[in-house]
């Protein structure tokens, strides 16, 4: 549902701008395709994560059946609801969608205390924030335009900080795993003292770029903690995994987190690279598309008891989406850009309808 809501969700913007048709959201054009990009896909990957994760957490039997497709009901209707919310009432499809982050809030909260896993509750925080960044984001939609505010630059921001939480858990794991088996004698180096000071930095500076977006002090942050984060990026020595996609993927993705962070502390200095305010490309279609994808891909053979190792089509799929990401970030430094916006979003919808579609056996067909 995630990758088929990417694709649909993109299309859908892309006619708009093209001036096929207006949106039929209470929102603004700008503000349903970022809403739908951030609390819309994003917590479909979130959701569907958590839904697998936390049953290793917690060593806990998962949650199957008729409540997994009620959540996901509930996930489906914010989405149809904030499509059409024109013709409801104003608060029907912002309390509908952010309802779906609540449900699941309290399932993962259920969890966690049977299981005695409080370690965890940190990831439970970070869900209650991006619910909140949610209802902020709805209020200024409703109050006037959410683009660029408050609730967008929190909604990123808490992504951010929870792909920068978890992955800095599984990217360094599943590359030693690889390279060990290798026979590999060079492995990434595991979490210390540095990751848990370029953690804190990052919360640091986004904590002060959602307040005081244009302030000197967040420029600095941000700056640091690009060369923190790209620091930490190659200790995990990703170049050494390119000869399977599905560990370096992860990698890729990973890198346009730093680089967003160098888009922030540059913003008004570099011609292209756009206000400090702005939210970056870089962290939203790189560090978000690809690493969900990444992990989505990844977690789907795994628990369906198939091989880790990316097929041709996967690799294909990949190369789509980099090329959605190199697009979209050079459309903002190149002049005559539209082409390069529209090569951006047709990649980005034929890389996750792709997705969708080789992952679709996997997805409802047991190993044969």
């Amino acid at each position: 549902m995630a990758g088929l809501w990417a694709a649909f969700a993109m299309l859908i913007w892309i006619v708009s701008m093209s001036g096929g048709f207006d949106i039929p959201s209470h929102m603004l054009g700008a503000d349903w395709h970022m809403h739908e990009m951030v609390f819309g896909y994003t917590t479909a990957v979130i959701a569907g994560f958590l839904m697998t994760a936390v049953p290793n957490w917690t060593g806990r039997m998962p949650v199957i059946g008729w409540p997994v497709a009620g959540l996901s009901g509930l996930w489906l209707a914010g989405r149809v609801a904030l499509l059409v919310s024109a013709y409801l009432p104003i608060y029907l499809a912002p309390v509908i969608d952010v309802s779906f982050m609540i449900v699941l809030g309290a399932v993962i909260l259920r969890e966690i205390i049977a299981g005695k896993n409080w370690k965890n509750l940190v990831v439970l925080g970070m869900i209650s924030l991006l619910t909140v960044a949610n209802i902020i984001f709805h209020i200024e939609a409703i109050t006037g335009a959410a683009f660029g505010g408050y609730g967008s630059r929190m909604g990123v921001g808490v992504i951010i900080v929870l792909i920068s939480l978890i992955g800095g858990r599984v990217i360094p794991s599943f590359t030693r795993n690889w390279l060990a088996k290798r026979g590999a004698h060079k492995l990434p180096t595991p979490m210390n003292k540095f990751d848990r000071i370029t953690l804190l930095v990052g919360v640091v500076t986004i904590v002060s770029w959602i307040l005081w977006p244009e302030f000197v002090l967040a420029r600095w942050l941000a700056g640091l903690a690009a060369i923190l984060h790209f620091i930490r990026l190659s200790r995990w020595l990703g170049w050494r995994t390119l000869a399977e996609p599905l560990v370096a993927i992860l990698h890729v993705g990973y890198f346009f987190i730093p680089l967003g962070f160098a888009m922030i502390a540059l913003g008004d200095l570099l011609p292209g690279w756009g206000r400090a305010s702005q939210i970056p490309h870089a962290w939203t279609v790189g560090a978000v598309g690809i690493v969900t994808l990444a992990v989505m891909t990844r977690a789907s053979l795994g628990h369906s008891g198939r091989a880790l190792t990316a097929t041709r089509s996967v690799s294909v799929v990949y190369l789509l989406i980099i090329t959605a990401v190199l697009c979209r970030i050079a459309a903002e430094m190149l002049p005559y850009s539209t082409s390069l916006l529209h090569l951006s979003g047709t990649a980005w919808i034929l890389g996750f309808a792709g997705f969708a579609l080789v992952y679709f056996p996997t997805f409802t067909r047991p190993k044969a």
